[in-house]
């Protein structure tokens, strides 16, 4: 499947629908004050608004569909649920477009304010929406008629890989998985739905097997002997941009954890990669920016009045770097104000604690309070780090935590933070044991993440920073 192409046939009907939509409205709104227009559209050609309208409204919708994330999983649309997601999006845009361009208009009577609102919704949604419905159906048909799919690695290999493979392939309308092997947990004489599918491996060779068959789904149909494993399987795929599908037991039905896509296709659980709705990462990413730009304009005197205390506290350089592991286990240098004696973290590396002879007399008030931390916000600005996010930690510290507790590297699926839950409730670890201890708090912040839950944390992070309350 070619993704850019699908992604640049929605992104052309919407560059389209809304030049069109604009320039009808255009064209209506020069009648109601001057029907002569209807007999002499030269006047709305002449006009320099009518050109800048044509190239600026259809940027501004384009931005405002990415930032909504409608072009993300470009070949998992639904028809219901586009039609949805196009209606809210069109009405916030048509209201931003009212208030900043219309709203100022010639005035007739207010009638006509509610006329071209009403005028100008109808045509965006109606040529919007009917050209995405053409490609999302043209696309369900290919999808429903297996001429496209998505690659897809079941783990297991007896009764319930078996059922949950016949079930969908047997499925009235196809949902488009195509399945490319399967992969065993624990090892048998014989694997039954090898009749089926070719054996690609074992759990070790999961992420392996999934980046070399470019693996989209995953389907976790194990059997009930094996569920212990479920917890590292998962943990191992939250790693891996792919979707996660868990055949339901009873008890799943009745808490009411099973949501399917159709009323054609088998029930399964479904865990999907993305943490945020689109909308929200695009809101999140933008409080980022604004609140660090704003944040090192106005704390320049905490700057200036740190960097002189670090200076006079002891020798060294006042900014102190380290290698830390961000965003998809990639490496990135965050930067701190120096709290600790020069070359303090020669040798192994140790973790601070509350008596640590390393750190200076200035650096404690410094962690007391989190200034050592404020020359993140560049960090954050550059896009290393977000305002909220799990706190980063080194690599040597990383492989410990691993081995006694898999889950952290769930942690790895966001950007690292200058605060987080962990940080509010636990504050800083001095050993691995509470790094493990914090660890419940970041996984419940990943669990449940939303613009919401960051405002929260950051205004408890103030709270705590301006009573001195943190460890």
């Amino acid at each position: 499947m070619n993704k850019k192409k699908q992604v640049a046939k929605y992104v052309i009907a919407d560059l389209l629908s809304a030049a069109l939509a604009w320039s009808l409205f255009f064209l209506y709104r020069k009648s109601v004050y001057d029907p002569e227009i209807q007999v002499n559209l030269g006047k709305v050609y002449a006009d320099a608004n009518y050109y800048v309208g044509v190239i600026i409204i259809p940027l501004f919708w384009l931005a405002l569909y990415a930032m909504a994330g409608t072009y993300r999983r470009i070949y998992r649309k639904s028809r219901l649920k586009e039609l949805g997601q196009t209606l809210i999006i069109t009405i916030i845009g048509i209201v931003t477009i009212f208030f900043a361009l219309i709203l100022d208009d010639i005035i007739i009577s207010y009638k006509t304010y509610y006329h071209s609102l009403i005028v100008l919704f109808v045509l965006h949604f109606g040529f919007t929406y009917t050209l995405r419905l053409i490609i999302t159906s043209h696309t369900a048909y290919k999808i429903h008629h297996k001429i496209i799919g998505f690659n897809t690695l079941i783990i297991g290999s007896n009764e319930n890989a078996v059922k949950v493979y016949t079930d969908i392939e047997n499925q009235e309308k196809h949902s488009g998985n195509k399945f490319i092997g399967f992969i065993n947990v624990e090892p048998y004489k014989d694997y039954k739905i090898e009749e089926f599918l070719p054996h690609l491996g074992s759990l070790s060779d999961l992420k392996s097997i999934v980046q070399e068959y470019e693996v989209e789904e995953v389907i976790i149909a194990i059997e009930r002997s094996e569920h212990k494993t479920i917890e590292m399987i998962i943990t191992q795929l939250q790693e891996l941009n792919v979707i996660i599908k868990i055949i339901p037991d009873m008890q799943d039905f009745l808490l009411g954890t099973v949501k399917v896509q159709s009323i054609f296709h088998t029930p399964l659980i479904q865990i999907s990669p993305d943490l945020m709705p689109p909308w929200q990462q695009s809101i999140k990413r933008a409080m980022d920016v604004i609140l660090s730009l704003i944040a090192m304009i106005v704390l320049i005197p905490f700057y200036v009045f740190t960097a002189i205390g670090v200076k006079l506290s002891s020798k060294g350089p006042i900014i102190y770097s380290q290698e830390r592991i961000g965003l998809h286990g990639k490496p990135f240098r965050m930067h701190k104000f120096r709290s600790m004696y020069s070359d303090a973290e020669k040798g192994v590396p140790m973790l601070s604690s509350k008596a640590d002879p390393r750190i200076t007399t200035f650096g404690r008030f410094m962690r007391k309070v989190r200034l050592d931390e404020i020359p993140q916000f560049y960090s954050v600005l550059i896009g290393d780090m977000s305002l909220v996010g799990p706190r980063p930690e080194r690599q040597y510290y990383i492989d410990q935590i691993v081995q006694r507790a898999p889950q952290y590297m769930l942690l790895q699926k966001v950007k690292p933070g200058i605060t987080s839950w962990g940080q509010v409730k636990f504050g800083y670890a001095e050993n691995v044991d509470e790094m493990i201890e914090r660890l419940k708090y970041d996984i419940l912040y990943i669990e449940n993440m939303s613009i919401a839950m960051d405002i929260k944390i950051m205004i408890y992070t103030v709270l705590i920073v301006v009573t001195g309350r943190g460890k």
